[in-house]
């Protein structure tokens, strides 16, 4: 059945319920010569009369009745199921997919959630981390966070981080007989731990300052592990050096567990930003999780 098909019966419907086509042409928003022009056709389609129309008064004949009982509770049925759609629009109801990295979703995604979820418990978040970056649409993503500068062209980016301070770090057993590199270009007398990412043969590069502009620095090493917090106890362990986020190896910093290095030529990168198709319709629930985490200096 084609789709006006299905409006001219819904119409009849509405007609049959009124028992005044100038009450039904009010609540559809038409013209009541319309109106009667599209029962009449649906009439000489089936090859029948569905309504006794008098001067005063429009009631169902019997194939009318018959057709009322099938169509209206299921007529009644779609408009309550396109009501339900409305709800989810104004009712934080909903699950909102992300693909993330695991450093943005340690330090800024989790730590919204603890406000956002016990307020709005029918919102589920559902983080998969990732390195790469992932084509939201086609994943079937709601919105993805990587790094300010990473993120396509054609996408919304919200800001949800400040600049994100980095540091090359290695263990005092690692140093033991080995003097600490003193610029990017003497990182080719040590070992690496790097951090790969899903589908490429090349680990993360390492965002250096050399001759005065930031470049991308591929050091080799023994590992290549796939979280930050694998590398981060690799180079515990003495492994070689690791580029991580400062805010992951504070601790061991300030403990003496990791020494840093090039601290002059180590830039910060540029903060994570949440990114995702142009919505028009987003859900209440998508643009709660958006001011949830949306960075505010």
């Amino acid at each position: 059945m084609r789709r006006d098909e299905i409006a001219d019966l819904a119409a009849f419907v509405i007609v049959a319920e009124e028992r005044s086509f100038t009450k039904a042409a009010a609540r559809l928003g038409m013209a009541q010569s319309g109106l009667s022009q599209i029962v009449r056709k649906i009439e000489e389609r089936l090859g029948m009369r569905l309504l006794s129309r008098t001067t005063r008064s429009v009631a169902p004949t019997e194939a009318g009745e018959r057709l009322i009982a099938t169509l209206g509770p299921m007529l009644h049925d779609l408009d309550g199921a396109i009501a339900s759609l409305g709800d989810l629009r104004d009712r934080p109801s909903s699950t909102i997919r992300v693909t993330t990295v695991e450093h943005a979703a340690k330090t800024i995604l989790l730590p919204a959630m603890r406000e956002l979820l016990p307020e709005n418990p029918d919102v589920t978040v559902e983080l998969t981390i990732d390195y790469a970056l992932a084509d939201v649409v086609a994943d079937r993503f709601d919105a993805g966070v990587r790094l300010g500068g990473e993120i396509a062209k054609d996408m919304i980016a919200v800001r949800i981080s400040a600049d994100v301070p980095m540091a090359i770090v290695g263990a005092p057993a690692y140093f033991a007989g080995r003097s600490a590199p003193a610029s990017p270009a003497s990182l080719v007398d040590h070992r690496a731990i790097n951090l790969g990412l899903p589908g490429s043969r090349a680990p993360l590069a390492w965002r250096l300052m050399r001759g005065g502009r930031e470049a991308k620095v591929r050091v080799g090493g023994p590992l290549v592990l796939t979280t930050i917090e694998l590398v981060r106890a690799a180079a515990l362990d003495g492994h070689g050096l690791a580029y991580l986020p400062t805010d992951q190896v504070q601790d061991d910093l300030d403990a003496g567990r990791l020494i840093q290095v090039l601290g002059k030529f180590t830039p910060d990168l540029l903060g994570y930003q949440l990114y995702y198709p142009n919505r028009r319709h987003a859900s209440a629930a998508f643009n709660l999780f958006v001011e949830a985490v949306r960075y505010r200096d």
